[in-house]
């Protein structure tokens, strides 16, 4: 695979790097085959409409990102991030089959590589347990400053998992990271200046979510 040995940005996070190229069937997997139906639920969710730009965070091979710029149209923009050159490389080329104009590069959530106020909205899905939790505080921190006034949030991740079958299919394929609830990042996503915080579960069983907006 073209990428294979590409240097990484270091991150105290977990970065999914030897196993990039079988992400796709093991979140089929982990999901019980009901990853599409989380992912158009996950874009309904985030509301993009045309025209606006868009930023995907911890984009994987890029599926959710490309569903996004359906949304937002030829007058809209999406960009997306990852910290494994090879699920960048991967995404690059499911943008390339599908005929998509989105933006792939490799970089950290907690060292985003954008301006202030670049963003109407940023997603951010099943990424954040790959990150210890000073991590998450930096990062929630860099997605309030490139998002525009107004701009919106939203995270879907794993919900409490315990010990349910989720939970050991997750230390199974290297998802655990001591994942702790959404609700627990509530006072950081308001230390880093959001407003109208929640989150709560979402239909599917193990998935919850988390979003605001930043002030006009």
């Amino acid at each position: 695979m073209a990428g294979e040995h590409a240097e990484a940005p270091q991150t105290a996070g977990r970065t999914i790097r030897s196993w990039a190229r079988f992400y796709d069937a093991a979140s089929w997997l982990l999901s019980l085959g009901r990853a599409p139906a989380v992912r158009k639920m996950t874009v309904e969710m985030a509301a993009a409409a045309p025209g606006e730009s868009v930023l995907d965070v911890g984009c994987g091979t890029g599926s959710l990102a490309i569903a996004l710029k359906a949304k937002v149209g030829a007058s809209g923009e999406v960009r997306a991030i990852d910290a494994s050159p090879e699920m960048i490389e991967l995404a690059r080329r499911k943008a390339v089959r599908g005929r998509v104009e989105a933006g792939f590069q490799t970089a950290l959530m907690e060292e985003l590589p954008f301006s202030e106020a670049r963003f109407d909205l940023v997603v951010s899905s099943f990424m954040l347990h790959h990150l210890p939790e000073d991590v998450k505080r930096k990062g929630l921190a860099e997605v309030r400053r490139v998002l525009k006034p107004g701009g919106r949030f939203l995270a879907v991740d794993f919900g409490q998992t315990g010990t349910s079958v989720i939970g050991h299919l997750l230390s199974v394929l290297g998802h655990s990271h001591g994942h702790a609830s959404l609700a627990a990042l509530l006072p950081v996503m308001e230390a880093a200046g959001f407003t109208e915080v929640e989150t709560g579960v979402t239909k599917y069983r193990s998935v919850a979510y988390l979003r605001g907006q930043t002030p006009l």
